[in-house]
């Protein structure tokens, strides 16, 4: 019965879309719609969707890396506020490392710590890291580098203005429409859509770029494209060699391609890793770019990432989400549906928190984040061993 009722919701989804279709639009992209609901059977996105798309293959380390494991690993149990959210919005994964070591660590629904979880947005921030080492490289003199100096295009009116540093810190001036619902719309085209750059490319620059923060997904593809034509190399390949690799990666990634026609990585989202592995990153910009004693990013770059660039939009740097919650300033990696990687510099402390839902925005963050960061701290300052 409850296979009947999937399939009955299933043709009633496939009939609201194509009753909804505008027959100017794009019929590729309708085609590719409903071949993929078919595929995964919803209409919505999921950790485990890199299942149902073609994917690059990033190898893990040559030299793997494994955390060392906090003496004091699990002995306090989670707060019953953690217990009841996990439950709720279907945490697959609760990580929180303590002076480099893992201090506690628990897996949900199946999940273990090798499972491979989407990190969604939160590869935003892996790219913005990219951008930082080639940089460090020397394949852009500055952030303020010019996007036409390397794609075609961008070269006229407002376009012309454009930096790498604007679309890092989500102030491109695009015209887009950061939607997660709308099936037609731009957001949702660029996740399904086997033509990903063609699509960013479409979207003219509607606004003078580096005046305000707008957060879009397409700022972060273009900035993609930016990287591989200054490098000529795959966003893929840069960040298995410049991070995976010297990070100490345990377990391979992948990350979902827009098809075997193009083999564009979707660099906005759809990491897939673990929390281990994601929580790498934290460490990298906790200690501004250095890993184990060796200076992996520029940490003056790093600095820059985790500050505001606009006084009126406080909330993000270059790459990171920025925030204070109970006097804890913290920087952040964040992706739909709750995928978070969390570090307080001051306390040393990293928390990485996957799982399928989040709850709704309050100011400029899901509610659960702060749910997920001030059970930690509790936990630590209830703890009554020495856990420093």
């Amino acid at each position: 019965m409850k296979l009947l009722k999937s399939k009955i919701g299933l043709i009633i989804s496939l009939f609201l879309i194509f009753a909804g279709l505008n027959f100017s639009s794009d019929i590729v992209y309708l085609s590719e719609l409903v071949g993929t609901v078919y595929k995964m059977q919803r209409t919505n996105a999921d950790i485990t969707d890199y299942k149902y798309f073609e994917n690059i293959t990033l190898s893990k380390s040559t030299s793997p890396q494994p955390w060392p494991i906090h003496k004091d690993y699990n002995n306090l149990p989670e707060t019953e506020n953690l217990k009841k959210i996990h439950a709720e919005l279907g945490t697959v994964a609760y990580l929180i490392i303590k002076n480099d070591s893992i201090w506690h660590e628990k897996y949900y629904q199946g999940y273990k710590k090798d499972s491979y979880s989407n990190s969604f947005s939160m590869a935003k921030s892996i790219v913005s890291a990219t951008m930082g080492k080639a940089i460090q490289n020397g394949y852009f003199e500055s952030i303020d580098d010019k996007v036409s100096s390397y794609v075609n295009g961008y070269s006229d009116g407002l376009a012309e203005k454009l930096t790498i540093g604007d679309l890092s810190s989500m102030a491109s001036g695009l015209d887009w429409n950061e939607s997660y619902t709308d099936v037609f719309g731009v957001t949702a085209r660029s996740y399904i859509s086997s033509e990903l750059n063609e699509l960013i490319k479409s979207r003219a620059i509607v606004e003078e770029p580096g005046k305000s923060f707008k957060y879009y997904s397409a700022s972060t593809q273009l900035l993609s494209m930016v990287i591989e034509e200054a490098t000529q190399n795959k966003i893929s390949t840069l960040v298995q060699d410049w991070f995976l690799e010297p990070l100490g990666f345990e377990n391979n990634s992948l990350w979902q391609i827009d098809g075997k026609k193009n083999n564009t990585v979707k660099a906005y989202c759809c990491f897939n890793s673990n929390a281990r592995d994601f929580a790498r990153f934290g460490k990298l910009y906790k200690d501004f770019g250095k890993w184990n004693g060796v200076q992996i990013l520029d940490s003056s770059f790093v600095a820059k990432s985790i500050k505001p660039r606009f006084k009126k939009s406080p909330e993000y740097g270059y790459g990171f989400w920025l925030g204070k919650i109970n006097e804890n300033d913290f920087f952040a990696m964040r992706g739909i549906l709750g995928q978070y990687v969390i570090v307080v510099p001051e306390r040393n402390i990293i928390v990485v928190r996957l799982g399928k839902k989040n709850l709704e925005k309050n100011n400029d963050r899901p509610k659960d984040f702060d749910v997920y960061l001030t059970e930690a701290l509790k936990m630590f300052d209830s703890a009554t061993f020495d856990y420093e």
